[in-house]
């Protein structure tokens, strides 16, 4: 999410600012502040709290250290940048770095994490539509169809005129209210913990070390914005201001997802469920609109998801394949793959979970630390600011290598 909800408007959030930098129109302070926290705002709002749960209160700790890290590997995206002032995106980052294969390994990390964001909202569509209509499953010729599988493909079908749009601009401006979203679902909870009878007296667990790899791979999950990064700052009027929007977004965002980690947890303590929705109770009005907010962002959101993704695509092939034909068979070709990857995982925590140690981990802590080693060519003198790059880079890879270990071996255990 890491998504709405969702990481997920940063797709969208380019093309919106490419286009205006194009155009001349570069964007205020708070603009891009805005921008910027619909970024971060994501579906990892959602499973936060299943994230405290798994690694106890004193993982909250690890929530603080890795907004800072993510925060500092920004500020290092925007070094890289002030070295070429032509560069507007991510993968450039990555080309200027190591070349044509700098940019290829950029780009995959970010359409791969793409695709298994708009998977994930399959999944999370599935899941609190079933917990909403309970016992909806049925048999059709032999085969046993989950009420969650069943509302994964009523989904699917539902989005699937979305994706043949030629022209997003109804569905971009809905996308855009990933603030507005956060902030209801938010406030959702804190009326149902405050005044819908539950209350706030779970204790639960101070630490519980083997949840831990899960605990990071979904808190970073929740900071994987960084592929937006570069086109906020080409776009704003006052360059100079970008670390005061990173510094605003970033605590105003992490208060947010601690907020919500905090309550969640302590309103069904391990009893928490990957997307604190399905533990809200239902009938109350504060759990529906939770839910209702819930359910109709990832809806508008998942052509816009899959838009860079189909482009990407479609740039591998001459241009006299660049038909309107051939644009909506690969985007219902790849909503049918989400589709079957949806049904085949359906666990939201799980999959989230290795999208952050896997995806995310890397493209918003890895490679940025990385690129700009190279770049600025610290990895050839010993500083003590090369010392603690080198170090975030090893603990990245340490824990991206263990954290995909254990939600594989969780996904495995579950199928």
């Amino acid at each position: 999410m890491d998504a709405p909800l969702l990481i997920e408007e940063k797709q969208n959030d380019d093309v919106e600012l490419q286009q205006s930098s194009a155009n001349g129109s570069a964007t205020s302070f708070v603009k891009t502040c805005f921008n910027g926290l619909n970024a971060l705002s994501g579906v990892g709002l959602l499973s936060i709290p299943y994230a405290l749960a798994s690694g106890g209160w004193l993982s909250l700790i690890l929530l603080f250290a890795i907004a800072f890290i993510t925060f500092y590997t920004g500020l290092l995206i925007q070094r890289c940048m002030d070295v070429k002032s032509d560069i507007r995106t991510y993968p450039e980052v990555g080309e200027l770095a190591f070349g044509s294969n700098g940019k290829i390994i950029v780009s995959i990390f970010m359409y791969v994490e793409l695709y298994m964001v708009a998977t994930g909202f399959l999944i999370l569509e599935g899941d609190n539509l079933d917990n909403m209509f309970p016992d909806v499953g049925f048999g059709l010729i032999g085969f046993t169809i989950s009420g969650q599988a069943f509302f994964v493909l009523v989904i699917a079908l539902i989005i699937l005129p979305s994706v043949w749009l030629d022209d997003m601009s109804l569905l971009s401006f809905v996308s855009a209210s990933g603030v507005l979203a956060s902030t209801v679902i938010l406030g959702s909870v804190v009326w149902c913990g405050a005044f819908d009878g539950i209350g706030f007296q779970q204790k639960g667990t101070l630490i519980n070390w083997k949840g831990i790899p899960n605990s990071i791979s979904l808190f970073a999950f929740c900071y994987c914005a960084h592929p937006v990064f570069p086109t906020l700052y080409t776009s704003m009027k006052n360059k100079r201001q970008f670390s005061n929007v990173l510094t605003l977004c970033f605590i105003m965002c992490t208060f947010g997802y601690a907020s919500m980690a905090i309550m969640g947890y302590a309103m069904f303590g391990s009893d928490i469920q990957s997307q604190i929705t399905l533990n809200l109770p239902k009938g109350k009005l504060s759990s529906l609109v939770a839910i209702y907010t819930t359910l109709i962002n990832p809806i508008c959101k998942y052509a816009l998801m899959t838009v860079p993704i189909v482009n990407a695509i479609k740039n591998r092939f001459p241009l006299n394949y660049n038909t309107k034909a051939f644009t909506i068979l690969i985007s219902t070709t790849l909503l049918v793959s989400n589709v079957i990857v949806a049904l085949t995982i359906p666990f939201f925590g799980s999959l989230m979970s290795l999208v952050g140690a896997f995806l995310s981990m890397t493209a918003s802590i890895i490679l940025p630390c990385v690129c700009y080693l190279k770049i600025s060519g610290n990895h050839r003198r010993f500083r003590f600011e090369t010392v603690i790059i080198t170090s975030i880079i090893v603990i990245g890879v340490l824990v991206a290598t263990l954290g995909t270990y254990v939600a594989l071996v969780e996904i495995v255990g579950k199928m």
